[in-house]
């Protein structure tokens, strides 16, 4: 059975630089939709989070800003289903322990985003060093949206990063400010992943799905990205 290590932010806020708190957590799409479609392929789902604490929605994701009308209502219950499933996430410390040991291997680490992994996921170490093993072994990841931010924590003591040079997407500074975040925000997506050597790439039009390929790297730019990542990833390790 292929098994995917999906890890989440356990953030509930995003701290902007003037200092306040913005609330938050993961965007509730990008979770639910590659979730269950990796369920219905029938692939075995593992979640994870930094000290194993279970992840916060961003509440944002249930309402207007969720899309289509019923989108956020859907989303809203599709996440009362899967309760059981985000709370009790594996402790993130652990399960790189056990991949390091060989204890534990997984097919596929998938990053759902939101604004929750710009304040924790970004500077975790644990996530740091497993994003180094995949890409030093050439193995499957994926990250959504703002999950991408995540690539920050893998820069080497030599400020080297394993994902200089590569091709990728995430969130834009057009999306952002759409979000009327860009101007509070601490740093912007595209601008990081840019000064980290990241070829980035992103949709003609803010907010159009995109998804990036290259190699082992799996990328989306937005919620709207969420389908066709899952199904790509789907389609191209059914192979």
């Amino acid at each position: 059975m292929t098994s995917v290590l999906m890890i989440m932010t356990a953030a509930d806020h995003w701290t902007l630089n003037d200092g306040t708190k913005h609330p938050t957590g993961f965007w509730a799409e990008e979770f639910v939709v590659p979730y269950r479609k990796f369920v219905d392929a029938g692939w075995d789902v593992t979640i994870a989070t930094p000290g194993g604490v279970a992840p916060t929605v961003d509440e944002a994701s249930l309402g207007m800003a969720a899309g289509l009308p019923g989108t956020g209502k859907k989303m809203k219950a599709a996440l009362d289903e899967l309760a059981p499933v985000l709370g009790s996430p594996r402790v993130l410390a652990d399960v790189v322990s056990e991949i390091k040991s060989g204890a534990a291997s997984y097919d596929l680490v998938f990053y759902p985003g939101g604004h929750g992994p710009m304040e924790d996921l970004a500077a975790d170490s644990d996530s740091g060093e497993l994003l180094r093993m995949r890409m030093d072994a050439g193995q499957p990841l994926a990250l959504l949206c703002h999950a991408p931010a995540v690539i920050r924590a893998a820069t080497g003591d030599d400020g080297a990063s394993p994902f200089a040079g590569r091709r990728m997407t995430g969130f834009s500074n057009a999306e952002e400010r759409l979000n009327r975040l860009a101007d509070k925000a601490p740093w912007l997506l595209e601008d990081e992943l840019v000064r980290l050597g990241v070829d980035y790439d992103k949709a003609l039009v803010p907010l159009a799905s995109n998804v990036v390929v290259d190699g082992n790297l799996y990328t989306g730019q937005n919620p709207k990205s969420s389908e066709k990542l899952a199904e790509r990833v789907i389609g191209d390790l059914s192979k």
